[in-house]
């Protein structure tokens, strides 16, 4: 049974989700991509042309993934959806000693719970239906270094990147009875628009002023040298076509120093490390 080439993307109007939008439309899928704003939809549709599909939902509100499902079902008529690209994210910073409990929820609710939702309610057109017109479709879920490394001044978006790591396992070892494959994808920096937004300024009365200020600085000068966009999507886009992929991929610039020395060395080294970017 031949796999669809389709795939719906969570979080399309810019950065990475945009970027493999374009790079699945380059490979001939048709892609499905979320955004917020009915003037993105226009400005995405323009721009990326007869094969893309917006669709206008925020993974927070269940009643809009609904709507989008019902959208989707009938576009494909009749056909399974071949991929799900869980991109959709948001990253609030700041000590947790000053961050008010609704800011840290709210990185969870779109990051792990918008994440469950939307896989929850395309899961019966990636295969979980009965009788399934198309072989199983698979899910990529866009995690982070950050997940694995920690970073200070980023625990929302850490506990929730982390949380995704773990759900993902454990739906991967799920959906093996329906041929689902869930495979994890663990940017580094990418290059993206992301890194021209932020403020420490709200935190200025705080004692930790001095160290986000240093750290965020160098953090972010770091990050615009990153993967290059185009690079990163082709990247995924080639996990997502590879016929035995590994269930978690870390896509980091300048690997080994950025990724496979920090997971070697013991946790104080790595506090250290900090210390002195801040």
């Amino acid at each position: 049974m031949q796999k669809a080439k389709s795939i719906l993307i969570t979080g399309a109007s810019s950065g990475i989700g945009n970027g493999t939008a374009k790079e699945f439309i380059r490979r001939g899928y048709k892609v499905f991509g979320s955004v917020r704003k009915d003037e993105d939809a226009k400005r995405l549709k323009n721009e990326l042309g007869e094969n893309f599909f917006p669709l206008i939902f925020d993974v927070t509100d269940q009643a809009a993934v609904d709507r989008a499902v019902t959208e989707v079902q009938k576009l494909l008529n009749g056909q399974g959806l071949g991929g799900l690209v869980n991109n959709s994210g948001i990253s609030i910073s700041g000590p947790i000693e000053h961050l008010p409990i609704e800011k840290i929820a709210q990185n969870f609710e779109v990051n792990v719970f918008g994440l469950i939702r939307a896989t929850k309610a395309f899961l019966p057109l990636l295969g979980t239906q009965k009788n399934h017109p198309s072989a199983p479709g698979r899910i990529l879920n866009i995690s982070s270094v950050a997940g694995k490394m920690a970073p200070p001044f980023m625990a929302p978006y850490v506990g929730s990147k982390h949380a995704v790591e773990g759900i993902s396992h454990t739906l991967r070892r799920e959906l093996m009875r329906y041929g689902i494959e869930v495979i994890i994808i663990g940017p580094g920096a990418v290059q993206t628009p992301i890194w021209d937004k932020g403020s420490v300024d709200e935190y200025k009365d705080t004692a930790y002023i001095g160290s986000m200020a240093k750290f965020f600085g160098k953090f972010v000068s770091e990050g615009k040298k990153g993967l290059p966009l185009e690079e990163f999507s082709k990247q995924v886009v080639d996990i997502f076509e590879t016929q035995k992929p590994k269930t978690r991929y870390a896509l980091v610039q300048n690997k080994f120093q950025n990724w496979t020395l920090p997971r070697l060395l013991p946790d104080r080294a790595v506090d250290n490390f900090f210390k002195k970017l801040m």
